[in-house]
């Protein structure tokens, strides 16, 4: 039996299309009647894409990609080349995947407000790990407190490799000191997802505690970051 299609219209793996679908099994309709918390990932995510190609729909498609290893963490991880190289994602859904996920992540940091009170490692955890649990190397960031623990500012020092990242006492002060900061925490992430300090993470945390006596300014912490995870090296009684 040859099946009509008008045109526009998506047919699934299964021979249907979405509008054959009823009302309350469409995920924009479902989205609105029950809200967005309703809704499977596939779902959210099928909504993001549109449509879908031919012979699968957009919760097809949807499917497909979330199928990849990593699940939901692919959408963080993937470059807008490794989305397109998804059968029936092109330019256009690759980059509104890639720029929903930017913006819930910058949600979730704009969330906590301005000059947010950094109280304990959690608070550290909190602004920080949905910007860092996700990335395939190590970035070493500097948080400059006043003299209340208002966070002022947040500095990436460096940018490394699986293997750890090269941290200086110069770049790590340099921006706190411009910023008349009373102390810092540092952060930094380990792609492995573990949090457990290694030897190197030791090491350069006393470093970098002593060049802060040595300039004034107190290093209160050294937070790293996991996945789902942190570790305190002060809490450790590193420093």
């Amino acid at each position: 039996m040859v099946r009509v299609v008008k045109e526009g219209q998506e047919v699934g793996q299964y021979g249907y299309t979405m509008k054959d679908l009823p009302e309350d099994m469409r995920p924009r309709e479902r989205l609105v009647a029950v809200g967005a918390q309703g809704l499977s990932s596939p779902e959210l995510l099928a909504i993001l894409l549109g449509t879908g190609t031919t012979g699968e729909t957009a919760l097809d498609l949807a499917a497909a990609i979330l199928s990849r290893p990593g699940g939901l963490s692919y959408l963080a991880l993937a470059s807008c080349e490794d989305l397109r190289s998804v059968k029936g994602v092109g330019f256009a859904k690759a980059a509104q995947i890639k720029a929903a996920v930017e913006l819930g992540r910058r949600i979730a940091i704009a969330s906590h407000g301005e000059q947010p009170l950094i109280k304990s490692p959690d608070d550290v955890a909190v602004l920080l790990m949905e910007e860092l649990r996700w990335l395939d190397r190590e970035y070493f960031k500097v948080l400059s407190l006043n003299t209340k623990n208002r966070l002022l500012a947040v500095d990436t020092v460096s940018i490394g490799h699986l293997s750890g990242s090269l941290v200086h006492p110069r770049e790590v002060f340099k921006n706190p000191i411009k910023r008349s900061a009373a102390a810092v925490i540092l952060a930094h992430n380990h792609p492995s997802g573990d949090p457990a300090p290694s030897r190197d993470d030791t090491e350069v945390t006393k470093r970098l505690w002593e060049a802060g006596k040595l300039l004034g300014i107190d290093v209160l912490d050294h937070v790293i970051i996991g996945d789902n995870r942190h570790v305190s090296l002060k809490e450790r009684g590193i420093i």
